[in-house]
Formats: structure tokens, sequence, C-alpha cells
């Protein structure tokens, strides 16, 4: 980072990209510039560059996570040697003190700013794999084929209960209903067969699909959020961004509340985290003795529900990290017991 020589505060829009330089040297801000955000834009912005006397090596660009709007932009620096940081929008905003005043200039402006006061706390962006982009979009359509299908299951026992039956709408929805789950097979072995090919994951997917609870969905939802466990396993910082981790709220003598998860994080893998340890409960049975001794001490049943799920992405991580299958009814040793004998 210390090699920079040149900041650049991108706001994307859907149809523009608005951009503010920051010379390292001279410690100064240029004015705001816009650009359509096309190739024809992209490049424009690189000529300014090399026209500045600045090679990509030295620039840094910072942009805030705007979805598909900036996907193109990222893709396009990258390869052209640009380093890249994207940052969560919230986080830019907490950094300065709240202004009802919003234009892009102003945005760009500031991200530029944060990206110079916050140089050495930047986490640097990179293409993720094309089995990770694939893995997103089979996820997100399967998420809304499932809304939809829950829908049309809804409005056809409405209309099956109607004194009055129209048959011709009871049919169209059973159609409907039926296409919806023949396309919802068709992606999960879509998801299967990817990453079954691919070098890297399949192993890995092995070990998860290997832990009782852990199905398609939910070995590749893991997968996806932690780009193959990249930055390693750890169960604690996993059910803390998934938002199913006790934290605790204490401070001075005026706050003193139970502990509780912060109430958000990836709601398809709480989702999916939530029916796996409810098949814990139902078919493992030391889950569900654990369950119903937490009950009978008076415990909240989604809370102990929540504290399997805490269990279960242990376990996961455990798997993950020796690199070992899911073993049935294995019994840790105490290390001083095997040390002194």
């Amino acid at each position: 980072m210390d090699s920079k020589k040149l900041i650049i505060g991108i706001d994307v829009s859907a149809d523009t990209f608005t951009w503010t330089p920051y010379e390292v040297t001279n410690k100064t801000y240029g004015s705001a510039t816009t650009f359509p955000n096309t190739p024809e834009g992209f490049e424009n912005l690189t000529q300014w560059v090399i026209q500045q006397e600045y090679t990509p090596e030295q620039t840094l660009i910072c942009l805030e996570n705007t979805g598909v709007y900036n996907h193109t932009l990222c893709y396009w620096l990258s390869t052209r040697k640009f380093t890249l940081s994207v940052e969560p929008p919230q986080k830019v905003k907490r950094a300065f003190f709240e202004t009802f005043k919003k234009t892009d200039e102003l945005d760009s402006r500031q991200i530029a700013e944060y990206a110079v006061r916050f140089l050495d706390c930047l986490t640097l962006w990179a293409p993720p794999r094309e089995l990770i982009e694939h893995l997103q979009a089979l996820l997100s359509t399967r998420d809304q084929l499932s809304k939809q299908s829950v829908m049309n299951k809804n409005i056809l026992q409405m209309l099956q209960r109607k004194y009055i039956r129209t048959h011709t709408a009871e049919k169209s929805l059973e159609i409907l209903i039926q296409q919806i789950k023949e396309e919802i097979k068709k992606i999960d072995k879509e998801i299967s067969d990817r990453i079954k090919t691919d070098s890297t994951f399949a192993p890995l997917f092995a070990l998860l699909v290997s832990v009782p609870g852990v199905g398609i969905l939910l070995a590749s939802s893991m997968i996806l959020m932690t780009n193959g466990f990249e930055q390693g396993a750890d169960p604690r910082k996993i059910a803390s961004h998934l938002g199913i981790a006790p934290h605790p709220r204490k401070s001075g003598s005026s706050i003193n509340k139970h502990p509780c998860s912060r109430g958000y994080g990836s709601d398809r893998l709480r989702r999916l985290l939530y029916l796996a340890a409810l098949s814990l409960r139902t078919h493992q049975d030391v889950f569900k003795k654990y369950f119903l001794r937490k009950v009978d001490a008076g415990k909240n049943k989604r809370l102990v529900l929540n504290n399997i799920a805490n269990k279960l992405v242990r376990v996961i991580c455990a798997v993950v990290n020796s690199r070992t299958p899911f073993i049935d009814n294995f019994m840790s040793v105490n290390p001083m017991i095997l040390k002194n004998s």
C-alpha cells in the first residue's frame, strides 16, 4: 500500500460512474469526473491515469459494493492490474458525519477520503473463482424458484377451499408447481455436478456432506460464503457472521441485557442451518437428548435449536480443518491421558 501514488474513489450507478482522484505526493484531491458505465468509460479512466504519468500498479481504486452495477468495472480494472478495494456502503458512511446532501460527486469524494484515511485497513478485492460465480447464480435462482413455489401452493390451497371451484386456475397452478419442482431438481443437479468436477472444491464438498444434517444446499452455501474456506474455518467467526452467535450486551449500570445474536447475516444459510438443526434433533439421538434436557431445564426451544446449529458449525469446521470425514460416535480423548498412558 505504501507504494501507491494515486488513490481514486469511485461511486458507481446503473448508467454512469463518478470518480475523484487523490494524489498522494501532493496530498490534493482532484475534481470529480463522470463517465458512462460501459467499456468505453472504463477505457477513458484508464487513459486518464496513464496521462497523469501513473501506472496501474501505482494506483489504488476504492469502490462501494453496489452489486451488479460495479461487477463489470471491477473485472475490467482487475485485468489491467489495478489494485481494488470494494467496501460495504454502510462502512463508508459511518466514517463521516451524516449529511442530507447526496450527489455522485460527493459520494465519490467521500469514498476517496475513506480510502486515504483507512488505507491500512482496506480489504483488497480479487476476482472470485468462476465456480463461485456459478454457485451464486444457481443458489439465488433456486431461492427465487422456491419462493414462487410456496406462493403458488398457498394460492392453490386457497382456491381449493372455495365453495365455487375454478378448475382451470387450479390446473394452471398445479402445472406451474410441477414445472418449478423440476427446475429446482435441475439446479440441484447442476450445483452438485459443478462442484464434484472441480478439483479444489470436490474434496471439500465430500467432507461437508459427510456430516449429519449437511446436504447439497448447506454444503454449497458454506463453500460460497467462505470462498472454499480460503481464510480457514473458524467456527466463532462463521457463527458471528451468520448472526447465530450470542453477543454480550452489558455496559455500565444502565445496559444489562441477555446475550443475543445481531440478527443479520446470510438469510439462506441461517435458514438451512435451522432446518439442519431440526433434522439433527429428530434423527440423531445425541442431539435429541440434548434438546429434551435443555427444554426440561426451562430453555426456549428456539434457543436450543440455535445452540444445535452452533454445534453443527463447530463440527463442520472441525471436519474442514482436520481434512477428515465425519466419524459417527467419535469420542475425543484427553491428550494428557494418552501422555500418561
